[in-house]
């Protein structure tokens, strides 16, 4: 890998205190604003963004309807989307130039919107009603990689009845679970909390996935917590994001769960200081050797990349970066190995044969608003995406490319933090796999974002917040409203076909550039520089 940071193309810069300062508070003040609006447009449900649930009498998900129109509800949801990332963006700026609000107040203010947000219905998306599906199967012990939420309305169970088929999507009432046994036991969990109320499932999904996201501030905190600039920088990419959020804690999406495991795995996996065999005087080893992997590190980081795989199978692509961070030592190798699959195959056996097939023979399938679009719709003339439009091996395509870009990241992507060997290559592999890949949406980019935090400043922040906030706008319906104005959809269907692909394509262009170019403008000051990192866990 790249190890230089060209300090001299450094993204920090000197400038006037006063626009430090204004730079600071326009960037609160941003974020403060669409926090706002995502938490009144959630609260305000049923509508375009929130899915319409059967009240659970006394508790959570609590919300008044007020029957907001889609055109007021979309419109307020780009706006935040966007403010939300330009406040990020601008908070990034103001910290590079010197700005350092006080950093408890950041996290205080983010644990309170987290709290807010985790109380009110599923926001943004419709999947947290297939997580209940889901563990509402495994409770009355069917097998959701066999059964499909249909199935379950058609056997005169209570919960399949509670769900609102007319405003889902029909492709997931027919189909099986595509998520891991963990995912499995974490929705079983949530339905069994959850009783005969769908809506009381999903809170307690929600909870599940606010959980993992409070866990990702207090792990980043602890990790950065000796450098205030990069302390707030993470702060800034993951506590306070609106966008993350949104994706995460309104949507209730699992792929917060997944974050969370897979960060402990990657930031777990450390390189600590040896000593020779000589000693001194004073019996202390007199000269330092090279440093080493620790074998209880690497079984740790194999451990809960197990986990994070067994909810989504792509962050096996951490265990692949372990294995990338571990090929000279091959006891560390074996270890993370090891505790990899002390978790993984037991899961697998134990959710039985359909899991298994399903892992091995699902294909993820390409999103309507994938990048690719760009390239068949002016050439074939398509005007509106369909499974049979699209160019047949697309898929193919797309996975080869992946694996181009994924081997021209990891051998060039700079490596600022060299105590923790797996950051960077996890990075590089799961932004190749978010950018280069047809199905694209904007809450899997959580699996880079959270080890993106780790990093020193540089434009890869700009390329990747710019990307998230394009996906964002495109999913904040749930539902699909046959009262909203032709020019709302229209907007929408111009947004998610050539807008949002738009910028996914020149992220990925940029992406590769940065690679061959190496103009990352890394600041000079690394606060991830060696021995900097606190230990997730103390030596022993």
């Amino acid at each position: 890998m790249v190890g230089e940071h060209n300090g001299d193309e450094g993204i920090s810069r000197s400038g006037s205190p006063e626009l430090t300062r204004l730079l600071g508070w326009l960037a609160a003040a941003a974020i403060v604003v669409s926090t706002l609006i995502i938490i009144a447009i959630s609260a305000a449900g049923p509508n375009v963004s929130v899915p319409a649930l059967r009240r659970a009498a006394g508790s959570p998900p609590w919300w008044h309807a007020l029957h907001l129109t889609a055109t007021f509800v979309t419109v307020s949801l780009w706006a935040a989307m966007v403010l939300g990332g330009a406040g990020v963006i601008a908070g990034l700026v103001a910290v590079a130039r010197g700005a350092r609000p006080p950093v408890r107040a950041v996290i205080a203010g983010a644990f309170l919107a987290i709290a807010v947000v985790t109380v009110l219905p599923p926001a943004g998306s419709t999947d947290a009603i297939s997580y209940a599906a889901n563990g509402r199967m495994a409770v009355i012990g069917r097998s959701p990689y066999v059964m499909t939420p249909l199935q379950l309305k058609r056997s005169g169970d209570p919960i399949g009845r509670q769900i609102p088929f007319i405003q889902i999507p029909s492709t997931w009432t027919t189909t099986v679970s595509v998520y891991g046994p963990v995912a499995t036991g974490a929705e079983w969990a949530a339905a069994e909390l959850g009783g005969s109320s769908l809506a009381r499932i999903t809170f307690w999904l929600k909870l599940e996935a606010a959980l993992a996201f409070g866990a990702v501030i207090l792990v980043l905190d602890r990790l950065l917590r000796a450098d205030p600039a990069q302390r707030l920088r993470a702060h800034l990419l993951w506590s306070v994001n609106p966008l993350l959020l949104w994706e995460i804690v309104a949507s209730g999406h699992i792929d917060g769960l997944a974050a969370l495991f897979g960060l402990l795995g990657v930031a777990g996996l450390r390189i600590r200081p040896s000593q020779s065999s000589g000693q001194s005087s004073s019996g202390q080893s007199s000269e330092p050797g090279r440093g080493q992997i620790g074998l209880r590190d690497a079984v740790l980081a194999g451990l809960a990349i197990g986990v994070a795989t067994g909810i989504k199978a792509e962050y096996a692509l951490f265990g692949l970066a372990v294995a990338w961070a571990c090929r000279r030592s091959v006891k560390p190798l074996a270890a993370a190995a090891a505790g990899f699959v002390l978790v993984v195959v037991p899961a697998y056996l134990a959710a039985g044969t359909p899991a298994i097939k399903i892992l091995l023979t699902r294909s993820p399938g390409i999103t309507w608003d994938t990048m690719y679009q760009l390239f068949w719709r002016p050439v074939l003339g398509y005007t509106q995406f369909s499974v049979t439009s699209r160019p047949p091996h697309l898929e193919l395509v797309a996975y080869l490319l992946f694996a181009a870009v994924a081997v021209l990241a990891v051998l060039r992507f700079p490596d600022p933090v060299p105590h923790l060997p797996a950051v960077t290559p996890a990075l590089a592999l799961s932004l190749a796999w978010l950018f280069v890949t047809a199905f694209q949406r904007p809450w899997y980019d959580v699996m880079a974002i959270s080890l993106l935090a780790l990093y020193s400043a540089s434009r890869l922040d700009w390329v990747v917040l710019i990307r998230l906030v394009a996906g964002a706008t495109v999913y904040v319906q749930a539902v699909q409203s046959p009262f909203q104005p032709h020019w709302l959809a229209n907007l929408g269907q111009f947004d998610g076909a050539w807008l949002t692909p738009g910028v996914r394509l020149l992220a990925a262009v940029a992406l590769v550039w940065l690679c061959l170019s190496g103009r990352w403008g890394w600041r000079s000051a690394s606060a991830t520089s060696p021995g900097r990192l606190p230990e997730l866990l103390p030596a022993t």
